[in-house]
């Protein structure tokens, strides 16, 4: 089999992927370092399994990064952002100001040119988005301080690359040799069309593309769903690349258009598996693209780079840490997850290469530079919670949740926005409490959302969805569908895989409310039972009985009856066994009734009245 195969080279990626990340998260490394080490056996300087043309692997594998930031854009509603606007713009904006400065005269001292110099500068202050996401994400540090921070600069570095995409052709040392992307258009023409193209995807997100998921979703077929989904990025992406813009930015503001959408948690749940599979092609092909030969040459050079890279870095963003006053913790942290180079820093020096802005001889060691510090980032996580933060382990189990940074992550979940769901969410919602709303039918989504209801279209008993709408970190699911049949997958997915979320459940029978105690869910509430006992307590006063003595004995029914249910848990099948039971229970409760008067030891402590 040739090694320019298709099949093969997924085989191989694949294979690797399977073997390398399972042993690197064994070993505490995390997944990140094990596509790196992957990448670096399988790769044209160990094993040569992948053959020498990693660059075209490269290109396609930072796909990878645009759905990743499209997922980002998904999550930043437009409010938030604003709110956070305070760390992207001062901590982010003095991040790469402070960076790109201190590296350019670096540079200066290396004997560039001045505008070569400027432009490593500006390249190296960015550091990666994929790989510092991915980690902080694994150990489960995005909400904290030094998360949030982090996710700050990255975002303000992610934006920051097309102003630098139009500014490195202005440091060109020769002018004639720059590439025009967009053609012969001059600069002023080039501008106008920048902004038509980002007006026009603003504007189109909104007016076009939630129409048409819309018209998608009333299909209920999920693969045509997926392949909107995938059609929307793919579209963006080489829009902005035809003139001549980061594709990753402009599936980034599409996805903050869309965050406001209801189909918001369906569209991350259909793109995040295509996301997490390329970005590890992405890790993959960094550590395959090493240039060994290169480093082995240059050795000296190459590591003495590197080591300036990650303590330049690491010393700005140590300082403007104990400058935005980040706690002791946040600050180690916060300063070694992005002391690294980042992977647009592979399109910039690709770029100036190009268009001859910078010479090979000085783009080529920065290349491997950048991988090598990109690898050493999953070591440098591990350096500062073995050496800075096992002093404050106790200190951070014990700090209240009002100390770190909220998000705006969302308390309770809703599944099912009938009658039921509604009242549910409306109620909580008038008391101040946060609620995420799933519901699959489209009409209705779209019908709910004209009232001011905060609405997500998807299929609520899908595991994917569920982590969308973030069940990791919810405190609380309230499952109100009418199929009973999803309705037991969910309570089995949360049970399985998020132990610590609460299950409030909606039956709507008795039988439904048996099962449902056996499944051990937390409560269970039988949809009309209260209101019949309203309409009961309504009759009974209208035929003259006191209102009082009619609430009494209605309150000694309700729990009699709620304790019955209890009792017949362990009858599960056994239909003699059943009826039997039922029949005991009732002569019981006519009994109780008659002679009105509660035993203190009828109920057990588990009922909560």
């Amino acid at each position: 089999m040739h090694e320019d195969s298709l099949l093969y080279q997924a085989f191989i990626f694949l294979l690797a992927t399977v073997v390398s990340v399972p042993v690197a998260k064994k070993l505490g490394f995390g997944s990140v370092l094990g596509y790196l080490i992957a990448g670096v056996v399988i790769g044209p300087y160990a094993l040569e399994l992948i053959g020498h043309d990693v660059e075209h692997i490269m290109h396609f594998a930072e796909f990878g990064v645009v759905m990743m930031l499209f997922v980002i854009g998904l999550e930043l509603r437009p409010s938030l952002l604003w709110r956070m606007r305070l760390p992207i713009l001062g901590l982010g904006g003095l991040q790469v100001g402070i960076t790109a400065f201190v590296i350019t005269l670096i540079g200066l001292a290396f004997e560039l040119h001045w505008q070569s110099a400027l432009a490593v500068g500006l390249t190296l202050s960015l550091s990666s988005t994929a790989i510092v996401l991915q980690t902080l994400s694994e150990k489960g540090l995005m909400p904290t301080e030094a998360g949030q921070s982090s996710f700050s600069v990255l975002l303000f570095q992610d934006i920051a690359v097309i102003p630098m995409l139009a500014l490195l052709p202005l440091l060109a040392l020769d002018s004639s040799a720059v590439v025009n992307s967009s053609g012969h258009l001059e600069g002023w023409q080039q501008g106008l069309l920048v902004i038509g193209v980002v007006g026009s995807l603003v504007v189109g997100a909104w007016f076009v593309i939630n129409p048409l998921f819309r018209i998608v979703a009333s299909t209920k077929l999920r693969e045509i769903f997926t392949a909107t989904a995938l059609c929307l990025v793919i579209g963006i992406a080489l829009l902005m690349e035809t003139v001549g813009l980061s594709a990753a930015l402009g599936t980034f503001i599409a996805g903050v258009v869309l965050a406001e959408s209801e189909y918001r948690h369906e569209l991350e749940a259909e793109i995040q598996p295509f996301k997490g599979l390329l970005l590890g092609v992405f890790f993959i092909s960094v550590g395959a693209s090493i240039d060994f030969n290169l480093l082995l040459k240059q050795p000296l050079l190459i590591a003495a780079l590197v080591s300036i890279l990650v303590v330049v870095k690491f010393a700005v963003l140590f300082s403007l840490a104990k400058a935005f006053k980040l706690q002791r913790g946040a600050q180690w942290m916060f300063s070694f997850s992005l002391a690294q180079g980042g992977e647009f820093c592979f399109v910039l020096f690709s770029f100036a290469d190009k268009n001859q802005i910078l010479p090979e001889a000085v783009t080529a060691p920065l290349v491997v530079v950048v991988a090598l510090s990109m690898a050493m980032t999953p070591l440098l996580m591990i350096v500062n919670e073995k050496l800075f933060q096992n002093k404050q382990a106790h200190s951070a189990k014990d700090k209240p949740q009002e100390d770190e940074i909220n998000d705006g992550e969302t308390k309770v979940i809703i599944a099912g926005f009938g009658r039921f769901g509604q009242i549910v969410d409306r109620s909580l919602s008038l008391n101040g409490i946060s609620t995420t709303v799933l519901d699959n039918d489209p009409g209705q989504v779209e019908q709910l959302r004209k009232f001011g209801h905060k609405v997500f279209y998807g299929d609520p008993s899908r595991l994917d969805l569920l982590h969308a709408a973030g069940a990791d970190t919810a405190k609380l699911l309230v499952i109100a569908v009418n199929d009973f049949g999803k309705c037991k997958t969910m309570v089995r997915l949360c049970k399985k895989h998020f132990p610590k979320l609460k299950l409030y459940v909606r039956a709507a029978d008795r039988i439904e409310a048996n099962e449902l105690n056996r499944m051990g869910v937390d409560v269970f509430v039988r949809e009309t039972f209260h209101s019949a006992l309203h309409m009961s307590w309504r009759v009974m006063t209208g035929l003259g009985r006191d209102p009082e003595e009619s609430k009494r004995k209605l309150e000694i029914f309700k729990r009699f009856d709620q304790k019955h249910i209890y009792d017949m848990a362990d009858f599960d099948g056994d239909e003699k066994a059943f009826i039997s039971l039922a029949q005991k229970n009732k002569a019981e409760l006519e009994k109780v009734l008659k002679g009105d008067a509660l035993s203190g030891d009828t109920f057990d402590g588990r009922l909560d009245w």
